[in-house]
């Protein structure tokens, strides 16, 4: 069974929680006077606050891209099971896609993704020898993703972009489902799988 505590999957939840605290103090430098709405731009319902958490989630969406496209070309996956992997690295670039677009639609500058070399040292991808340290891998990345996407919905101010954020995580979720059961993990009996 892959554990909440998964290293890959830590960091990616710590990302985003970290995007969090970092989303309330640009909520409190944007506020204008006590007791008023919160700053909304006119091109969509994203606040400030909300526009750094999905700057968290789209550096995500780049790593768990990177990390697809580096495992894919190993040369260590069957056809079979490189062939889903290709239909997961489609959704990421899809949810990439999507909030880059919203983050640029509500004023901001989306994040650029880092080079492949260094998500290959801070992912420690290098270690992968076989298809099934891959798929573990992959596992525990899309576990952290849901962590991460379950646990900022509440954070955000704006209902659309909540919205999106529970597509995600659901997307992320499923991605996790299969690959614990490729990996041979087992269902977690506790209820409240994802944080």
């Amino acid at each position: 069974m892959i554990e909440n505590t998964d290293a890959k999957g830590t960091s990616r939840r710590s990302l985003l929680q970290s995007a969090g605290l970092v989303s309330a103090a640009v909520g409190l430098v944007a506020a204008v006077p006590a007791g008023a709405a919160p700053v909304r731009r006119h091109t969509g319902g994203a606040t400030a606050s909300d526009v750094a958490v999905m700057q968290g989630a789209l550096a995500l969406e780049h790593e768990g891209i990177a990390a697809y496209k580096i495992a894919g070309g190993s040369g260590l996956l069957s056809p079979e099971v490189l062939a889903v992997a290709l239909v997961f690295l489609g959704h990421h670039e899809g949810h990439r896609d999507a909030l880059a677009k919203l983050i640029a639609r509500s004023g901001g500058k989306p994040v650029e993704p880092k080079s492949n070399d260094e998500y290959i040292k801070s992912l420690n991808i290098a270690a992968l020898k076989n298809q099934a340290d891959v798929i573990r891998f992959a596992a525990g990345l899309e576990q952290g993703a849901t962590n991460a996407y379950v646990g900022q919905v509440a954070a955000l101010q704006d209902k659309a972009t909540a919205h999106l954020f529970g597509q995600l995580g659901a997307d992320e979720a499923v991605h996790w489902a299969l690959l614990n059961n490729a990996a041979g993990g087992t269902v977690p009996k506790a209820a409240f799988l994802f944080s």
